[in-house]
């Protein structure tokens, strides 16, 4: 007989020889866990989370030691899971969200983080309260200056290499490197000093979805029990630390983490995704300075040669009937070109066709052209822009919106570089009697597959390092031993 999540008592899933096993503490127990766990957290002078791939379960990205994780089947002879969406795709989950709320409440102090999915730092956690051990798949480094860029698009080497981009300083413009580490890459030492340092100070770690037996990260916990602070595991399946835990929950991390939110009265907030473009005018006179030779790039922030990854196509057509033929973009470089008669001026329509796993079909974007290109950079207050966009998206319900960022002037040929943020993706999180029978939390996204197998797939380990890596490229997902 198939048990239902609210029927399970307590209910362990033998998985097999080699699998984990699955634990859930019965119903009333682990009510009461939850009320203990946020009076420990709503006391707390200095909580850290310490989380693994247990909390990217329910964003869609497969862990590795659960009944359905890449190891376990891997050892069954299994096929491996399919990615729901694309990797750069993955929206941050209800825990993520309850994370930044507890950050903004000025409860939590510090995240550590053994994922390289990067949600932690898109959610919205302050990059200076957060730890990446093991690296983030969207994010470069200048080995020289220090400056970090977080892409939207997979970094596309790993093993703290070089990547085809350049430190955006004038005054460096050192070759950048990703930050995933390999298999015989040691942890970050600044990383690691950060985690070892709030560990230390921490009177609750809280530690979410992780198995705790990779090392050194796995005894990161421990040093908090020196100062006299407490640990606590929430995950699945047993762990070697738990022992040493002042309270062990078998439970969803989401359903977990939920109840300490309600019973703290606090709200998960929305998670919206914003991405940018940056379009392109040029407008050169002809040699005889009767035309305008005008070009229409639509490119990345991130550079004119990087990726675009959430756009589809880019449809061009004329407002006010001006005779010019309408134009469909299909595949990068987005890029248009024509002959105007020089003193017309028009507005062109760019409506951007982004992929599947956006929350909207669309957006439409209005571009003037005209020989008056103004001299001066616009200098514009784009925190407030982008709040007001997050705003407006979250009390609409809806994605689509679309503002200027930034606007930069060239003067030899007359040019204009406007970055554009476009609302992608709005995400509420909410607990459903469907999600709990179905013993999995989602996070009201729409899952539709980006491809016929779901899923992009992308190159990025070396023929040297390809049967020695612990990272696995699984259907357009990198994941790694480390992760766990």
């Amino acid at each position: 007989m198939s048990l239902g999540y609210a029927e399970k008592l307590s209910y362990v899933e033998d998985v097999g020889q080699v699998g984990m096993t699955e634990h859930f503490d019965m119903p009333q127990v682990l009510q009461e866990k939850i009320e203990r766990l946020a009076m420990l957290v709503q006391k707390s002078k200095h909580l850290v989370v310490f989380t693994g791939a247990g909390i990217s379960t329910s964003c869609g990205i497969p862990d590795f030691r659960g009944p359905k994780g890449i190891w376990t089947l891997q050892r069954e002879g299994k096929a491996l899971p399919e990615a729901s969406l694309p990797f750069h795709r993955a929206m941050p989950s209800l825990t993520h969200m309850a994370l930044v709320e507890l950050e903004r409440a000025g409860i939590l102090k510090f995240v550590i983080s053994q994922n390289v999915d990067g949600l932690h730092l898109r959610s919205g956690i302050p990059r200076e309260k957060l730890a990446e051990l093991h690296g983030n798949s969207f994010l470069e480094t200048c080995p020289s200056c220090g400056v970090e860029y977080l892409r939207d698009f997979e970094v596309e080497t790993i093993g703290l290499k070089e990547t085809s981009r350049r430190c955006s300083d004038e005054n460096c413009r050192a070759r950048l490197k990703d930050t995933v580490l390999d298999w015989e890459d040691a942890l970050p030492s600044k990383e690691m000093d950060l985690a070892e340092k709030h560990c230390r100070m921490a009177d609750v770690v809280l530690c979410l979805g992780t198995s705790l037996q990779i090392t050194p990260a796995c005894n990161l916990p421990l040093k908090s029990l020196r100062g006299g602070g407490k640990i606590v595991i929430v995950n699945l399946q047993k762990t070697p630390k738990d022992k040493k835990a002042n309270l062990v929950i078998h439970g969803l991390v989401d359903k977990v983490i939920s109840g300490v939110m309600d019973f703290l009265n606090l709200q998960i907030p929305p998670f919206v995704r914003i991405d940018h473009v940056q379009i392109i005018l040029t407008q050169p006179l002809s040699l005889d300075k009767k035309n305008v030779n005008w070009s229409l790039r639509i490119t990345s922030v991130h550079g004119q040669k990087a990726p675009l990854p959430f756009i589809k196509s880019i449809e061009i057509s004329f407002l006010d009937n001006q005779g010019y033929k309408s134009a469909i973009l299909q595949k990068e470089p987005f890029q248009l070109k024509r002959r105007t008669l020089q003193g017309k001026s028009f507005d062109m329509v760019l409506k951007i066709n982004f992929i599947d796993s956006c929350g909207c079909p669309s957006t439409e974007i209005v571009v003037p052209l005209n020989l008056k290109v103004p001299e001066d950079n616009l200098q514009l207050d784009k925190d407030a822009i982008l709040q007001k966009l997050r705003h407006t998206a979250v009390q609409e319900s809806c994605c689509g919106q679309n503002a200027i960022v930034e606007r930069n002037v060239i003067l030899a040929p007359k040019t204009e570089v406007i970055a554009h943020a476009i609302v992608t993706n709005v995400v509420r999180y909410r607990m459903t009697a469907e999600a709990l029978q179905a013993g999995s939390l989602g996070n009201a996204v729409k899952r539709r597959k980006e491809s016929v197998n779901g899923f992009e797939t992308s190159r990025k380990r070396s023929k040297v390092h390809r049967n020695k890596s612990r990272f696995q490229k699984l259907n357009g997902w990198w994941l790694g031993e480390k992760n766990l």
